[in-house]
């Protein structure tokens, strides 16, 4: 009699992204042109099963008038369908500045049911608009907490905006459940990470992960850390073929879920 098999621990791509808007700079840095279709045809080709999106155009009625085949839809409703139909994630959004023509903020795409979301306001100022989305995702029987993040410009703004995200997490997530915390930190001087890393038991991936500008990445802006993750293997994808879709390039991580 042999001893049954160890369980296969589930596999899970997870990606972060800043997509500006879907609107991008031409060569010359003189018009603005539409990225989002682009956007939507590399995310697939990713083939990531969370996609952790920061300033997601939900409405933009300027966009809309100016560009052809500007999408009918919300941004995260529009990434979330595969040109070809073959694959769709589900989508959760969350409002962070709201505007005359509009209105954009966070997003998550998923590919295991979100079974809970929440955005609350993380603003520190009336010039900055700032949010933070949280969405449980159930994988397998395991509930893993997702918190999609957008930090301020300022330093002091983001010090106070890590502190009320790590109070929120130990008051409401239990101490033990799989964590993914990601997005654009703008922590480009690496002030952050121990007020996340010690009290939440999180580890950063690939902290020298370079990802702005998107041409020639040379400042940490994007982040993933996780608990309850085996790390397999981490890449930040540059070049002139994502400089032409986003000022960030994409921070992509591979996972095992472990607990």
């Amino acid at each position: 009699m042999t001893d049954a098999a160890e369980p296969t621990r589930p596999g899970v791509r997870v990606a972060t992204y800043n997509i500006h808007k879907g609107v991008i700079r031409d060569l010359f840095g003189i018009r603005r042109v539409p990225s989002v279709h682009g956007l939507r045809n590399r995310l697939h080709e990713l083939d990531a099963d969370l996609i952790f999106l920061q300033e997601v155009q939900g409405k933009n009625d300027r966009n809309a008038a100016r560009f052809e085949q500007w999408p009918g839809e919300p941004q995260e409703q529009y990434l979330a369908r595969s040109p070809g139909l073959k694959h769709t994630f589900e989508s959760a959004y969350g409002r962070n500045a709201n505007y005359l023509h509009g209105h954009h903020g966070n997003a998550l795409l998923s590919r295991f049911p979100i079974v809970r979301r929440e955005n609350r306001d993380f603003s520190d100022h009336a010039l900055e608009k700032r949010g933070v989305l949280h969405c449980v995702i159930r994988i397998g029987r395991r509930n893993v907490h997702c918190f999609v993040i957008h930090f301020g410009l300022l330093a002091r703004s983001r010090e106070r905006q890590a502190d009320a995200l790590v109070d929120w997490i130990l008051r409401e997530v239990p101490q033990r459940a799989p964590l993914l915390i990601a997005g654009d930190f703008n922590d480009w001087r690496d002030r952050l990470s121990h007020r996340l890393t010690e009290p939440l038991q999180v580890s950063e991936v690939m902290g020298s992960a370079r990802t702005y500008p998107a041409l020639v990445p040379w400042l940490r802006m994007d982040r993933i850390y996780q608990r309850g993750f085996e790390l397999q293997r981490a890449d930040v994808l540059r070049g002139p073929a994502w400089a032409r879709l986003s000022d960030h390039a994409p921070l992509v991580a591979d996972f095992n879920l472990t607990v």
